[in-house]
């Protein structure tokens, strides 16, 4: 790899305390060069809605954004009005402002039946996606989600650059089990495609007869039982039929891998405030600096507002064991002991982004503290926006 080393795109390069540097959301919202924003993190931190959020309140400060979501809530997409959202992006009605936003959800296989029909001849294209053994590879290989959502975003990209239909594209990546599936993903298929097995499987229609060799004859013999003698066959027609398109897919996977590390593309990692999803976090930023790849910063979703008022929680356990023993009725013992609850675990949570600030003190970091409810519509779309920007 090339390239000067990641810096944060915003705020300071190092923190003197443990304390992050704060992330300027609006100042990556803004600026013109920001042409991609990647969501990524480990499932279930809430990816969706904060991708879903930073594109509408781009959208409302004058950005023409598109914003493509992976398998969002239902609710999700009702709360920006629309009823479904597949592979098209779809005007959101009800944005403030002289921007536009558009949502569209991948559909995984309709992508991937894209990129044949646009890589090979109609006739061959056809046969490739009547193939059983496709039909399976392009619904449930391991990895292919995240490949076509990085497919996507390439598609939506050159037709923004070739029609001027969007400054800024905001993606949401797979709910995957690790957070570095996605970018593993264009890699991992390519390798797949291009891999031993597979030329092995293209060696009786490829090669003249004098490679079906007793040796690869044993080898076929043995898939056959195996895998079974249509299941074989199906797999040797969709190579051959593929052969044709591997480079393809290679050079699209490297082209797609130069987009990310593109300087107008800029990470946002979304963790929880939880070990777990903090350690994935640490294991991402490091990921995006040996790949060379802009960190613009961390988004810290749901995290613990701490109580009001100056009582530690110490001191509202020990208030509440005198109360319990002088009253053991009491309802104030239970509210103190309540109050410590809370206190202790947003301590927790504060030690825990202190920990991860130490070890990268040159990620700039937004907390946005947990809410009483789900995301609805755009008006809790647009509060989630206004806490991550911190106003």
């Amino acid at each position: 790899m090339t390239g000067t080393p990641p810096r944060a795109r915003f705020g300071p390069l190092a923190s003197p305390a443990s304390e992050a540097p704060p992330l300027d959301v609006d100042g990556l919202l803004d600026d013109p060069a920001t042409g991609i924003i990647v969501c990524c993190g480990s499932g279930g931190v809430g990816k969706t809605t904060t991708s879903t959020a930073l594109a509408l309140r781009a959208a409302e400060r004058g950005r023409r954004v598109v914003v493509l979501t992976i398998d969002p809530a239902r609710r999700l997409a009702q709360s920006m009005g629309i009823e479904a959202l597949d592979n098209t992006p779809r005007p959101v009605s009800g944005v403030v402002g002289d921007g536009s936003l558009d949502a569209m959800m991948l559909d995984m296989k309709r992508t991937f039946d894209e990129v044949v029909e646009s890589q090979a001849t109609p006739e061959k294209a056809q046969q490739i996606l009547a193939n059983p053994f496709y039909v399976a590879l392009s619904s449930s290989f391991a990895g292919t989600q995240e490949y076509m959502a990085m497919e996507k975003l390439g598609q939506v990209h050159r037709q923004a650059q070739a029609e001027g239909t969007y400054d800024l594209i905001v993606v949401d990546t797979p709910p995957s089990r690790s957070a570095l599936d996605f970018l593993d993903a264009p890699e991992r298929l390519s390798r797949f495609l291009d891999g031993r097995f597979i030329r092995l499987l293209l060696a009786p229609a490829k090669g003249p007869a004098r490679v079906m060799s007793a040796g690869l004859g044993l080898v076929t013999s043995a898939l056959t039982k195996v895998l079974g003698a249509q299941v074989l066959r199906d797999m040797q027609t969709f190579v051959a039929a593929f052969d044709t398109l591997f480079g393809g897919f290679r050079a699209r996977a490297e082209e797609t891998f130069r987009l990310l590390q593109d300087d107008r593309t800029a990470f946002l990692v979304v963790a929880a405030p939880e070990p777990d999803a903090l350690r994935e976090a640490a294991y991402f930023v490091e990921r995006l600096g040996e790949d060379r790849m802009p960190l613009a910063g961390l988004v810290v979703n749901r995290a613990s507002p701490g109580p009001l008022g100056a009582l530690s929680a110490d001191e509202a356990m020990a208030a509440a064991t005198r109360l319990q023993h002088d009253d053991p009725g009491s309802t104030s013992a239970g509210l103190l002991r309540l109050h410590a609850d809370r206190s202790r675990l947003a301590e927790r949570e504060a030690a825990l982004r202190a920990r991860f600030a130490a070890a990268h003190p040159a990620v700039a970091t937004a907390v946005v503290p947990a809410l009483p409810g789900d995301v609805h519509d755009l008006e809790g779309l647009r509060h989630v926006g206004e806490l991550l920007s911190g106003t």
